[in-house]
């Protein structure tokens, strides 16, 4: 081994120890960077060959390792579209690559990164703080199925339609002795309701108040989300039997034959038999069998309501002798305006509009890569596919997906600054070897002087 071989494996080692510094200058500047991946160095030796007595260490030469499998932080932002992913997998983008009126236009070419700080564009785009743009596929609002293929998600603004009510889900319990006005526990019977030949009209509406305890209030909605109050009033008619009312919406108060209040199954005429509901010793429900009832004069677009009572209605003792309801729901809706984006733990974009509604609009697109430290760095904390990473494949494959939180950068700056130490030291000795070296070849030119 030479001295200008032991001066240029100085110079070798000089240029690793820059190739390293240069790459904790790199992680250190990104330290703050939103999913991004810091680069470490890895060292290889060179050794020329020579007889076994004669070899030598040899020079060096430094390599990028990538650390695309190693998690950064996690930070809750509170913002509804950032999302983050706790474990393999990366998410699709795409790149703006033209404009045309006023609209991008994308490139059909996927990138892949860790940076989920997407918000909502004025367009409706998603897009994260690099400018990159979700993938992800359409699902069906009714179904929930997948309804397309990859595509940049783009959000509309559009209203949800009405829902016009079928059925209303009633859940309560009613007193086995309803404590009504005309109560007396003196007076048997005084609990029960004597339904009149001529139905509840106006001038039997104050006896039948006096006779009947309150069951609660729904709003139901016809096809164009027009609200219709629906209010309901139970009446004890025999042991352990009742009758449900609701107050009927086509009231003429010039008719004296007009219904004010009509029975579940009754109808708008009295030759209608309501429907009654009958409860066992335990407290139990026993009719009607299928546990709904026609509220046969309220319709809405042409259908007849339904009165579900089958999730939950007992008759139990209550001290109050008034209807507990726990809950009175009904599957009709309005129209509603868009109010809110937000993506779910199972990577669904749900869109929350001004009715209540929720609307599951697309499935993001998550991919992984068999060696995923191949992958081609690009610029915004993205990725490329390479031959040596793989195809992507697609799927959580045991993931979760975090919203409204963010990766941050997985770069240490105390682990950085303790490289540098190190690159610093072994950069110095190197230059100590050149100065060596240098010296040594002047005393040889010295030796001829």
């Amino acid at each position: 081994m030479s001295i200008f071989g032991a001066m240029t494996n100085a110079v070798t080692g000089l240029r690793a120890q820059s190739y390293a510094l240069e790459n904790i200058s790199d992680n250190i500047a990104n330290s703050q960077t939103t999913g991004y991946k810091r680069v470490d160095t890895s060292f290889m030796d060179l050794v020329p060959s020579y007889p076994l007595k004669q070899q030598v260490g040899g020079s060096v030469t430094a390599f990028s390792r990538g650390t695309n499998t190693i998690a950064g932080n996690y930070t809750s932002t509170g913002v509804s579209t950032n999302v983050a992913l706790n474990g393999e997998g990366f998410f699709v983008v795409r790149d703006r690559a033209d404009t045309q009126a006023g609209l991008p236009v994308f490139s059909q070419r996927d990138l892949y990164t860790r940076r989920g700080d997407f918000t909502v564009d004025k367009n409706g785009f998603l897009v994260n703080g690099a400018g990159r743009y979700m993938v992800g596929s359409a699902l069906d609002p009714i179904t929930g199925n997948v309804a397309g293929g990859p595509t940049v998600l783009k959000i509309g603004s559009d209203l949800v339609g009405a829902r016009a009510t079928t059925t209303v889900e009633y859940r309560a319990n009613i007193p086995s002795t309803p404590q009504t006005t005309s109560y007396s526990p003196a007076t048997p019977g005084s609990d029960l309701y004597a339904v009149p030949a001529t139905g509840v009209t106006a001038a039997e509406e104050t006896n039948f108040q006096n006779h009947t305890v309150t069951g609660g209030t729904v709003t139901a909605y016809d096809g164009q989300g027009t609200p219709t109050t629906v209010e309901l009033r139970w009446a004890k008619t025999g042991t352990d039997t009742w009758n449900v009312y609701y107050a009927n919406p086509a009231y003429d108060s010039t008719s004296a034959t007009s219904l004010k209040w009509i029975a579940a199954g009754q109808g708008t005429t009295l030759a209608s038999t309501p429907t009654a509901f009958t409860f066992d010793s335990a407290g139990k429900l026993t009719a009607p069998a299928a546990g709904t009832a026609d509220l046969t004069g309220l319709t809405v677009d042409g259908v007849t309501l339904k009165l579900d009572v089958s999730t939950g209605v007992s008759q139990y003792e209550d001290v109050s002798g008034q209807v507990k309801t726990t809950s009175i729901r009904q599957d009709g809706y309005p129209a509603g305006k868009l109010n809110d984006v937000s993506i779910s733990d199972d990577g669904r974009v749900v869109a929350s509009y001004s009715n209540g509604q929720t609307v599951a609009l697309a499935q993001l697109q998550i991919a992984r890569f068999n060696a995923p430290d191949s992958l081609k760095r690009m610029d915004g904390s993205t990725f490329e596919e390479t031959l040596e990473s793989g195809q992507p494949l697609y799927g959580l494959n045991g993931a979760n997906i975090m919203g409204a939180q963010l990766e941050a950068s997985n770069t240490d700056i105390a682990d950085e600054f303790s490289k540098m130490i190190v690159t610093q030291q072994a950069y110095s000795a190197n230059t100590r070897v050149v100065t060596t070296a240098q010296q040594m070849l002047q005393d040889a030119i010295n030796i001829i002087r």
